[in-house]
C-alpha cells in the first residue's frame, strides 16, 4: 500500500560530471535518470583504472565550472558550452576548456559523453531536507543542499532525519495515480569528501563529512533505480511502499585499531600519533 510521505521540493541535474548543477521546476525521468544527467565527464588520460573520470574530489574547483545551454535545442539535451569561475565561456568539447581543466588538475583530460550516463553506483539520488539540516546542526554549519548533489530532494510530511533509510527494499512513487513515475530504493548513500566541498567557493568544511559519520555511519540519502518513467515535478507528493518484512542490518562502526606500543630510542613506551582512515567511499558526483 502506498503511503503519501511528503513532496518533492526541488530537482537537480548535473550535464557535466562534478561541475555545478542545475536547479529545475520539472524534468523527465528515464530508464537511465533524468535526462541529460551526467552524461558529460571529464576523462584523466593517464589514467587506466576502471574509474578514469576526473571529480571534484580530486579538483574541488570543478564546482564552480557551470554549464551552458543555447537557445536551440540540441541533441540529447545537452550544453553547448562551459563557464569558468573567472567567467570565460568555452565550447563544452573544445580544445581550450579540456586544456584549462588540465591545466588546473595537472595531468590531461578530455571531455567524453556517455549516452546513458556516468553515475558511481546508480541513476537516480534521493535526500530528504530533513536530513540536511540535521546535518548542518551537527557540523554546525548552514549546508547548502547542493554539497549533497541530489536529483531530488523531499519535504517530509513529519521530518525525520536520515527517514530515507528505512525506504531501502520499498519503492518511491512520484506524483499520483499508477503511472506515476517511480523508484526502486536500493541502497543507502555512503558519502565522500564531496559533502565537505561548499560549492560556490569549493572551499573545504570537513566538520560536514565527520557529522555524517557520527550521526549515521556516513550515510545520507537513498539511490535507487527507475521502474517506471515519466515526468517529475516539483510540488508533487510522493509515497513509499514498503517491501514486507525487509529491515537493514544496522552495523556498529569498528573500532579504531591501533598498532602496538612501541619503545622510543630513550626506553620509554610511546604510541605512534597515527589516526585510523575512513574507509574509501564512492558517491554523486
Amino acid at each position: 500500500m502506498a503511503i503519501e510521505i511528503g513532496h518533492i521540493e526541488a530537482i537537480f541535474r548535473y550535464p557535466v560530471k562534478s561541475m555545478a548543477g542545475e536547479r529545475l521546476e520539472t524534468a523527465q525521468l528515464g530508464w537511465h535518470g533524468l535526462e541529460g544527467d551526467r552524461r558529460l565527464a571529464f576523462r584523466r588520460m593517464e589514467d587506466r583504472s576502471g574509474f578514469p573520470w576526473l571529480s571534484a574530489s580530486r579538483l574541488p574547483e570543478l564546482v564552480q565550472f557551470e554549464s551552458l545551454r543555447s537557445e536551440d535545442v540540441t541533441p540529447g539535451n545537452l550544453p553547448t558550452h562551459v563557464r569558468t569561475p573567472e567567467g570565460q565561456e568555452l565550447p563544452i568539447f573544445g580544445d581550450e576548456l579540456a586544456a584549462e581543466i588540465g591545466r588546473r588538475h595537472g595531468a590531461p583530460v578530455e571531455m567524453m559523453q556517455m549516452k546513458h550516463g556516468i553515475f558511481d553506483d546508480a541513476s537516480l539520488s534521493v535526500i530528504a531536507s530533513a536530513t540536511v539540516e540535521e546535518i548542518g546542526r551537527l557540523a554546525g554549519v548552514n549546508v547548502d543542499v547542493r554539497r549533497f548533489r541530489p536529483n531530488v530532494l523531499v519535504r517530509l510530511l513529519h521530518p525525520v532525519p536520515f527517514q530515507e533509510d528505512e525506504w531501502v527494499g520499498g519503492t518511491l512513487s512520484f506524483g499520483e495515480g499508477d503511472d506515476a513515475p517511480s523508484l526502486a530504493v536500493t541502497m543507502r548513500d555512503l558519502r565522500c569528501s564531496m559533502v565537505n566541498i561548499d560549492p560556490d567557493s569549493a572551499s573545504l568544511t570537513p566538520e560536514v563529512m565527520k557529522a555524517i559519520v557520527r550521526a549515521n555511519q556516513n550515510y545520507a540519502g537513498v539511490y535507487g533505480t527507475v521502474t517506471r518513467i515519466g515526468q517529475l515535478a516539483v510540488g508533487r507528493p510522493f509515497s513509499s511502499i514498503r517491501r514486507p518484512g525487509y529491515v537493514i542490518e544496522r552495523k556498529p562502526l569498528p573500532a579504531p585499531v591501533w598498532p602496538a606500543r612501541t619503545r622510543s630510542r630513550h626506553g620509554h613506551s610511546a604510541l605512534p600519533f597515527l589516526r585510523p582512515r575512513p574507509p574509501l567511499a564512492s558517491s554523486r558526483v
